[in-house]
């Protein structure tokens, strides 16, 4: 069981709790997925393949919903898939940035600690994530700058 189970099970034992559902977001958001992507040899010269050096994430599309694959451990992600497949490690934060609507997220699917992300959940992030680099953009341009010591 990771950190982030922990705070999943005890945010699921009140949603409404602040606290939990503050530690599972921060968790969440300081954590490093893994995102299955697909096979670029299979795609060569196929319409939508990624550019020179991109990936292309795994998305799956479920009842009229696309779903970004994410996993918080390699071997839950094998696991899930049945086989060893190619994937890139992506922070928590960076997916919150990156992820425009109507994407939805998938974490950990099969396993007992799989959680459905929304649009509007995913959102939320977003603007905590852009919140927080303004606050830190803000510090360090309040912050004297560096001196050369003799």
């Amino acid at each position: 069981m990771t950190e982030l189970d922990k705070a999943l099970d005890t945010l699921r034992q009140d949603m409404s709790d602040a606290k939990s559902q503050s530690k599972y977001y921060d968790l969440f958001l300081n954590a490093t997925f893994f995102v299955p992507t697909l096979d670029e040899k299979a795609l060569e010269g196929a319409a939508g393949a990624a550019p020179e050096g991109g990936v292309l994430p795994l998305v799956i599309e479920a009842e009229g919903n696309d779903y970004l694959m994410l996993f918080d451990t390699r071997e839950r992600m094998h696991a899930w898939a049945e086989a060893e497949v190619p994937c890139v490690e992506v922070p928590g934060h960076i997916l919150a940035a990156t992820s425009m609507p109507p994407l939805h997220w998938a974490l950990n699917v099969g396993t007992d600690y799989s959680k459905q992300f929304l649009p509007d959940e995913i959102a939320w992030l977003r603007e905590v994530v852009e919140r927080c680099n303004a606050e830190a953009a803000k510090a360090e341009g309040d912050a004297p700058p560096p001196t050369d010591a003799a």
